[in-house]
């Protein structure tokens, strides 16, 4: 008996590694390898799931930083710019929305401005930067997380196609990507799927808007006067813009800065796919209603406004 489940995990492991291999070829699209993750680990498990988390957090940043090496300094800064106005007012509506929302559903205070403030920036990274400062429990961090990480795996999914179906050109998607969707990971994952240029502005914009952490957690310790706690600050942001310089000034080999940008975008893919695995039933359903609801109205309220902005720019 011991035997078969030592053979059972084995074989779970093994093919759980090959999948791997096969996201990473370039043959597996975003979208897939993100269904393709969550079916795995459904039916057959997570042989590794106590390193899902670091593994994906990463992946992310190097494949990230590793996209800088295929962008221009001027052409990002023009993405930025064009993006800022954007970012701004989608950031303090959002948050502004979410709290009047939350206060109609009787929400936890803490919790609502959880999932505002991921909806509003980067999906579980404002999560994480926010909840220690206004002192969040385990509970309110792990309903928020599922919140906007079911939400941002539909996003992945529907956004490309509806981007074709509204004739949304490359740089137009791109923007509406990087202001619509939560987290980091799925705006590069569906801007990927819809073409290059889709996939340099959101990168661009979203890093970009991430920035907006700092601030945002700050203006949380005020709100709910958690004093003495200390802001996470996105450090490979940075490395980004190091990489964008870098690329723009020195004379780097062709094939190598392509090399790098190659490895990065399957890295990427990689990532959706752990992320995939990643997301349990469980998790889901401990999400709840009345948090559902806020996450849906935040979500439906800034991709429709987003759109409607860029469309009439």
């Amino acid at each position: 008996m011991k035997n078969s489940e030592i053979d059972k995990n084995t074989i779970v492991k093994v093919l759980f590694v090959l999948v791997m291999v096969l996201c990473i070829s370039g043959y597996v699209s975003s979208p897939v390898a993100l269904v393709g993750g969550f079916l795995f680990s459904y039916f057959l498990g997570h042989p590794f799931l106590a390193l899902n988390s670091k593994a994906v957090n990463w992946l992310l940043k190097i494949a990230v930083v590793g996209l800088g090496f295929g962008m221009n300094l001027v052409e990002t800064v023009n993405a930025g710019k064009e993006g800022f106005l954007l970012t701004v007012f989608s950031i303090a509506a959002t948050l502004i929305l979410g709290y009047f929302i939350g206060k109609l559903l009787k929400m936890d205070r803490k919790g609502s401005h959880l999932i505002s403030s991921g909806t509003a920036i980067c999906g579980g990274s404002a999560i994480a930067a926010v909840a220690p400062v206004i002192n969040a429990s385990e509970k309110d961090i792990s309903i928020s997380l599922g919140v906007i990480f079911l939400l941002n795996s539909i996003a992945l999914i529907v956004f490309p196609p509806l981007g074709h179906l509204l004739g949304l050109s490359q740089h137009q998607f791109g923007l509406w990507c990087a202001i619509a969707i939560h987290d980091t990971s799925s705006v590069v994952g569906a801007a990927y799927t819809f073409g290059e240029e889709a996939l340099k502005v959101a990168t661009t914009v979203k890093l970009a808007r991430a920035l907006w952490i700092i601030p945002l957690s700050i203006l949380s310790v005020f709100l709910f006067k958690g004093k003495g706690k200390s802001v996470k600050i996105p450090y490979f942001i940075f490395f980004f813009i190091l990489a964008i310089i870098l690329n723009s000034y020195l004379p780097i080999p062709e094939f190598l800065t392509t090399g790098i940008t190659s490895v990065s975008k399957s890295l990427l893919v990689l990532t959706l796919f752990l992320i995939g695995a990643g997301l349990s039933v469980d998790k889901i359903k401990s999400a709840g209603f009345k948090p559902m609801i806020l996450g849906v109205s935040l979500w439906i309220f800034i991709s429709v406004s987003a759109i409607i902005a860029i469309l009439t720019i």
